[in-house]
């Protein structure tokens, strides 16, 4: 029997990355498949705590093994924002237009486009807390790319590339994702304990 884990997100992206990566191995339960509507705060200032927050109010709830992530995207010219605040960077409507244009305007004349993904996940097994983490170095360009993904893929270009997320199909993506690899930590993790 497989093993079962409610994935505390809203984010229907989000779930069908980590449904690609995971494939067959484990079951993955949205929030709205498991009945439960809520959009959980992410009121810390760390990725870690957002992500415990998040696992760890769906585990209250349901007693059930359940996961969650939070991911950021963090500049280096602009001291690692959006970074925690990605998905409300332009402000709480989580518009992502808007946090584009807000980050490209912000970086207006800075030749440093250096950037990384950073992705935490935390998983809630048996009561138990586990965090793994993935992170994707690359450069922010200066204006949008391709029409794929979500939120700042479009000028994101991970080191190596050549083209942004946005112009990935999702194989290519999962290649260089930093979700992918914080996801093969917990696969690996999971498999370990042979559950």
């Amino acid at each position: 029997m497989k093993t079962t884990l409610i994935f505390a997100t809203n984010n229907q992206h989000k779930v069908e990355e980590i449904r690609y990566v995971i494939g067959e191995q484990f079951e993955i339960i949205t929030l709205q498949e498991a009945g439960i509507d809520i959009d959980i705060p992410e009121p810390h200032d760390t990725l870690e705590a957002n992500a415990t927050e998040k696992s760890q109010t769906i585990h209250l709830l349901t007693h059930q093994n359940c996961f969650s992530e939070d991911t950021g995207l963090e500049v280096e010219a602009l001291n690692g924002e959006p970074g925690v605040k990605s998905a409300r960077y332009a402000g709480d409507g989580r518009n992502f237009q808007d946090n584009i244009d807000k980050l490209l305007h912000n970086l207006q004349g800075i030749t440093n486009r250096n950037a990384r993904f950073r992705t935490v996940i935390s998983l809630v097994l048996e009561g138990k807390e586990y965090l793994f983490e993935g992170s994707c170095e690359g450069d922010i360009i200066t204006e949008q790319k391709g029409v794929q993904g979500f939120g700042y893929d479009p000028v994101f270009i991970p080191t190596g590339a050549g083209i942004s997320f946005a112009e990935m199909t999702m194989a290519q993506k999962t290649t260089y994702s930093h979700r992918q690899k914080a996801v093969m930590k917990l696969i690996h993790f999971l498999n370990q304990q042979n559950v």
